[in-house]
């Protein structure tokens, strides 16, 4: 998809790592959230809240899932799972977009 129809979208962006990692979040009217975001070249390391779907949207990440000890490649028009609670890292060597949902 690439139009999200019917949301409500916050101002204030998210804003992570000094500015290169940056998301909005969106509302849906049912009361689910997702946020859209970009990611500069460069590797992060994040902490879940609620389990989430990663979806790549532009470009490609690298990802070190939990438990895990070799990156995976995600390209553009796939996706990912995390649980609730856990931290995973994302590597980038081109800016790269991507759409979270949280479950």
């Amino acid at each position: 998809m690439t139009v999200i129809n019917h949301v409500n979208v916050a101002k204030q962006a998210n804003v992570y790592f000094e500015g290169k990692v940056i998301s909005r979040t969106i509302h849906f009217n049912d009361g689910s959230q997702q946020t859209l975001g970009v990611v500069l070249p460069g590797e992060y390391s994040f902490d879940t809240a609620v389990a989430e779907i990663m979806n790549v949207t532009s470009g490609s990440f690298e990802v070190l899932l939990p438990n895990k000890s070799e990156w995976q490649t995600v390209p553009a028009g796939q996706l990912f799972t995390l649980d609730a609670k856990v931290t995973f890292k994302i590597r980038t060597h081109e800016i790269s977009e991507y759409c979270c949902e949280y479950k």
